[in-house]
């Protein structure tokens, strides 16, 4: 949460109060909530360069690293198929290794599951961003 978002609804509240002319209180309410849209655009515009610059990087660790972390948790979710064969070969096996491995992924701090969908949406966004431009194929 921004600063000016936490203070948008104390500062149009207080507007109400200090002036009293409904047009000039619209006004100011407009004008603070154009503020806070130009604010977020500007964040958004420092997180899309950021992004953008990473992915045109010519170091292979840093240009390739999205798109790993994305194939290691490709990976992690089709294990389902063998861990399917397994159960209809083995059922108590099966529960064994998806207990185990609800342990493990539940031992995974959440920080963690933020940074992947963060780096997820962040990876599609300037992917389609790059073919909008043309710079992607």
């Amino acid at each position: 949460m921004s600063i000016l978002e936490g203070l948008l609804a104390p500062l149009t509240t207080l507007l109400d109060k200090i002036i009293p002319d409904p047009k000039a209180r619209d006004a100011a309410k407009l004008e603070l909530l154009r503020l806070q849209g130009a604010q977020e655009l500007e964040a958004v515009k420092a997180q899309m360069s950021a992004i953008l610059a990473e992915a045109a990087s010519p170091d292979p660790w840093t240009s390739r690293a999205r798109p790993s972390f994305l194939y290691v948790m490709y990976a992690i979710i089709l294990w389902a198929i063998p861990m399917g064969l397994i159960a209809a070969a083995q059922p108590q096996m099966a529960k064994d290794i998806a207990t185990g491995m609800n342990a493990y992924l539940g031992g995974i701090p959440e920080p963690l599951w933020t940074l992947f969908g963060t780096g997820y949406l962040g990876y599609t966004a300037a992917r389609q961003w790059g073919k909008i431009r043309g710079s992607d194929r």
